[in-house]
């Protein structure tokens, strides 16, 4: 069979290294921009060759040639696979429509020459988090984020972005301080961060104990994904950044913490002892999010509130803890970073043709422009949840999953969604109302709207549409997804196969220890797990496990 695993490493390092590139080439732009693409074109293909393969079963690296856990390793499963695609695909669409942006605006408040490699730096962070087959590497991938992020944030100076970046940093580092709290945590307790050796050892420890570690790591990661009530920061921060880096960041910052928190509960907490606080922030956060989006007379911030809200669904699904919940909230990621994005590279084309963001301002779009009417509607619809589109589909998993698991509880989410689903419904039919169709303050002239960041744009609803249309082999995707995830064994088994897991080790998941069984034993002791150093040779094989 052939190795493919040499492919795993390249989403971190193609990006990292043009990065590189790119600041050499500072002093030509075009050359800048030559690099950015060709890196993210290579990304998009190399993530999408993963999602194929890792459907047979996880693909393993060990960095350096330090086998686990001794060393880190990078590790592509069907999930971080899909994320991987996604992601790749929305920051090349993002990044073609920023450099149409720059040319239309002669460079002047468009990225300049620091926007490239930052840029790239921040694709490589979301990608090393995605990967990453250890805590602290994870750690890693979220301060890459959080270095580039705020350069981008605060690009051009301004007053408002410098106080926009200065919250959004000051919450990013009480995220990672509590990370980092959490990891010593792990470390003290267990002797290891490696994800799959925890898979194995935390169950061994005190079920107190266990409990504190997962509510350190909740924590830190909710506030990463924008989970209420650690969600304040956001609406007051991606609105001040320019339409490319708001729509990046929308469509991918939180879902990185999104996805930690689904890696970290199949993995590390399969027991679910937080199922219920977790449904009750997913009902807080749709909730306070949709009613904050309809208060809103800014576009901008309207969407920044509804992204918090629809957070809100991926933590029911999350909270839920079965193969159909799993299954639904990796599907409602998918559709969530891909619309999300096209919606905000939109408004950044409303705010060209109208001059403003503000609703109050807006008007008569509909007749200046009416292929930007259409190219709003559509992904405002498919957020909302109208049927057939992926924002339907994607909100009827979760709900079915809800009703199967049928406690008072559950049946509250599923009220709770339907409700959000409405007046998120209710906002963007009165935004797109307000900004197409109301009469304007002032007649203005028919505008042209440049092709370079149409195209973009309407690529990314198109490939929306396109997730409803291949909603069947797409959701089959994502329950064999979510089924690995909860069987667990194949991941461990990837990155520790015999002779790394320790003498005796069994990465068998029995039912008392998969549902918070006090002392359920997946393996044997934490000493004998210690696991061995590396062979003189990498090891780089494709692990051929079930899913």
């Amino acid at each position: 069979m052939t190795d493919w695993t040499w492919l795993v490493p390249l989403p971190v390092v193609v990006p990292l290294s043009a990065a590189g590139l790119a600041l050499a080439l500072y002093r030509r732009p075009t050359l800048q921009r030559i690099v950015s693409v060709v890196a993210l074109v290579i990304v998009v293909i190399v993530s999408a060759a993963l999602l194929v393969l890792a459907d047979d079963g996880p693909l393993v690296v060990d960095v350096g040639g330090w086998a686990a856990p001794v060393g880190i390793d990078l590790v592509a499963d069907r999930l971080s696979a899909l994320m991987l695609t996604v992601s790749a695909t929305v920051t090349l669409c993002v990044l073609l429509y920023s450099l149409a942006q720059g040319q239309e605006d002669d460079e002047e408040s468009a990225p300049i020459s620091i926007f490239h490699p930052t840029y790239l730096v921040l694709t490589a962070g979301v990608a090393n988090a995605f990967l990453s087959g250890d805590l602290f590497n994870i750690y890693v991938g979220f301060e890459i984020l959080l270095a580039a992020s705020f350069v981008l944030l605060t690009l051009g100076g301004t007053r408002e972005r410098i106080r926009a970046g200065t919250i959004y940093v000051v919450v990013a580092l009480l995220s990672s301080i509590l990370f980092l709290v959490a990891l010593a945590s792990i470390y003290a307790a267990t002797g290891t961060v490696n994800l799959a050796q925890l898979a194995i050892r935390l169950p061994e420890i005190d079920p107190g104990v266990r409990l504190v570690l997962q509510v350190l790591l909740i924590l830190a990661f909710a506030i990463k994904a924008a989970v209420f009530p650690l969600s304040a920061w956001l609406p007051d921060s991606y609105p001040t950044a320019p339409a490319p880096v708001t729509a990046v960041f929308a469509g991918l910052l939180t879902k990185v913490g999104v996805y930690a928190i689904i890696r970290t509960q199949t993995l590390l907490f399969p027991e679910g002892r937080l199922d219920d606080a977790l449904m009750w922030a997913a009902l807080a956060t749709m909730v306070v999010g949709i009613l904050g989006a309809v208060a809103q007379d800014d576009i901008k911030r309207l969407l920044s509130f509804t992204l918090v809200s629809h957070i809100g669904y991926m933590v029911f699904g999350i909270a839920l803890s079965t193969d159909a919940g799993w299954t639904a909230a990796i599907y409602y990621v998918v559709h969530h970073i891909t619309v999300q994005t096209a919606l905000f590279l939109v408004v950044g084309l409303v705010e060209r043709a109208g001059g403003s963001t503000s609703l109050t301002k807006l008007g008569g779009l509909a007749k200046l422009a009416p292929l930007l009417a259409i190219l709003f509607f559509v992904p405002a619809m498919n957020l909302s949840g109208i049927p057939p589109l992926s924002g339907f589909l994607g909100k009827f998993g979760l709900l079915e999953a809800g009703v199967q698991v049928g406690t008072p509880l559950a049946y509250v989410l599923v009220v709770g969604s339907v409700v959000t689903s409405l007046l998120t419904l209710y906002a963007l039919v009165k935004a797109w109302n307000k900004a197409f169709w109301q009469v304007p303050e002032e007649e203005r002239p028919p505008v042209r709207l440049p092709f370079g960041m149409v195209g973009p744009a309407a690529a990314l609803i198109v490939f929306g549409l396109g997730l409803t249309v291949a909603a069947g082999p797409l959701y089959a995707y994502t329950q064999r997804a979510a089924d690995a995830l909860t069987e667990r064994t194949p991941y461990v088994e990837a990155v520790l196969p015999d002779g790394k897991r320790g003498k005796g080790v069994s990465v068998e998941v029995t039912e008392e220890a998969a549902h918070g069984g006090e002392g359920g034993e997946v393996g044997t002791d934490a000493a004998d797990t210690t696991g061995s150093a590396p062979d003189a040779a990498v090891r780089t094989d494709v692990a051929e496990v079930g899913g």
